[in-house]
Parts: structure tokens; sequence; C-alpha cells
């Protein structure tokens, strides 16, 4: 069968895949979730859900410096990518020889669709439409009124913009992301962070692992906003991760 990915290229799956190989962790997890973990022979060292399956699957590196050689020789016969999370030219590479279906994630809609089309191609629908329908009732909509920034790096502090799944969990969670004018991962300083006089300042704990240490110095320059810690996986992370932190406070 011909599937569309979510950049609109034409995937040819000859059958439902039992060789399968994941570069990108949340779909990793997702796979799992799905029943599907017996048929992943292949994920990256970011791969930590569930239980660090890295560990009993072949490892074929990092999301960005992938083991292709090692890839191809496991023969899968379906790879799931990420545009975001992958480099163009090693997915190009593989996909001279094995499908390739290529996830492209800018909101929550957009990760439901995902997992309605990986549930189709991997014969998981009912599983699939389980999964959708307990993210859709543990993560109903709050109405944005809180304003937040939150940061994902350090030196130089960096955000995220208005076109990015993290802005869309945020609305979602009942903030109002005071950067939705600007696109992907802005770079910014303390001071301009200070002049938007946001109510609260997330520090997300990925990519940059941020700690408690690091408010003391934000709180020097932001005296009259509250900054905490964010768990980067819930807003970040699409796919299942949610359904596994359902019981967090956001």
């Amino acid at each position: 069968m011909i599937y569309l990915d979510q950049l609109g290229n034409q995937v040819k799956i000859n059958s439902t895949p039992t060789r399968i190989v994941s570069v990108v962790p949340s779909i990793t997890e997702l796979l799992f979730d799905l029943g599907l973990g017996d048929k992943v022979v292949g994920c990256t060292k970011f791969c930590v859900h569930p239980n660090k399956p890295y560990l009993t699957k072949s490892m074929i590196g990092g999301t960005k410096d992938l083991k292709l050689e090692k890839i191809l020789h496991l023969k899968p016969d379906l790879i799931f990518a990420n545009k975001e999370e992958n480099l163009k030219n090693q997915i190009e590479f593989l996909s001279e020889s094995t499908p390739v279906w290529l996830s492209d994630v800018k909101t929550f809609d957009d990760s439901l669709k995902m997992i309605e089309q990986i549930g189709q191609i991997t014969s998981s629908t009912k599983r699939a439409t389980e999964i959708i329908n307990q993210l859709n009732l543990t993560l109903k909509p709050k109405r944005p009124s809180v304003k937040v920034v939150y940061l994902i790096w350090k030196d130089p502090y960096m955000t995220v913009g208005g076109d990015t799944y993290i802005s869309d969990m945020l609305n979602r969670c009942g903030y109002i992301n005071v950067f939705a004018d600007q696109n992907r991962y802005p770079c910014i300083t303390l001071q301009e962070i200070n002049d938007y006089n946001p109510d609260v300042v997330l520090l997300s704990s990925e990519p940059y692992p941020f700690r408690e240490e690091h408010i003391k110095t934000i709180k020097s320059v932001l005296k009259n906003t509250e900054v905490r810690l964010a768990d980067g996986e819930f807003f970040s992370w699409y796919g299942s991760r949610q359904l596994h932190l359902a019981t967090k406070n956001f």
C-alpha cells in the first residue's frame, strides 16, 4: 500500500512491518504502547522509554548521528523518522533502500494524527484509537491565561516560538507564550524576558538540563516573576508520553 507521511511523501509499504527501526525517541515509546515492542529491532541511545529499550534492541546511534550501515544490516522493513530530530541527508540515504515514514509534529492535533497513521501502518488501529481517546481526555484544553516564557537552552538562552509543538502544548495547558510571534527557537536575553513581564518562566529539563541552581540566577534579574522547573518530556515528547505523566500538575 501507499501511505502519505506527514510531509506528504508517498511511502510504499508492502505488508504490515515486522522489523521496525525508530530513530525518534517519542515514536519508539509509542510503538511499545501500541503493543509493537517485539517488532522494534533498533532504536537510538535517546530512546529511554519504556525501560531503556536500547539496552535490549540494537542501538543505532543518536538521532543526529545514526549508524547508517548498522541500520541497514538490521534489514528493517520500515523506519520511523522525524523532519526536525533527524538529519535530512541521513534519512535520504536510508530511504534509498528502506521505506522511511517521516513525522512532522507542530501541534497536539498533529501528534494525534501521527498516532492514527502509525496505527494504520502497523495494523494496531484499535490500540491507537484508545491512546488518542485517552490523550484527549487527559489533556483537555484550558483557557490560556498565564503569560509564560519556556526556556530550552542556556548560553545563550533559547525559548520556543509559536510554530512549535511545545508552544501548542503550553497553550493547551493554559499558558500564553509571550514569544508566540516568533518562529522556531529564538535566542533571547534575561532582560528581554523581563521586558515582557511574564507571570512565570519554565525551565525545561531538556534539551538543556536546567536545575534548581539556575533558578536563583534567573530570579536575580526577574525579581517579580515566578521561575520553576518543568518536565521537558511532557511538553516536547509528542505521542503517548503524556499518558505516563498524567499525575503531574502543569
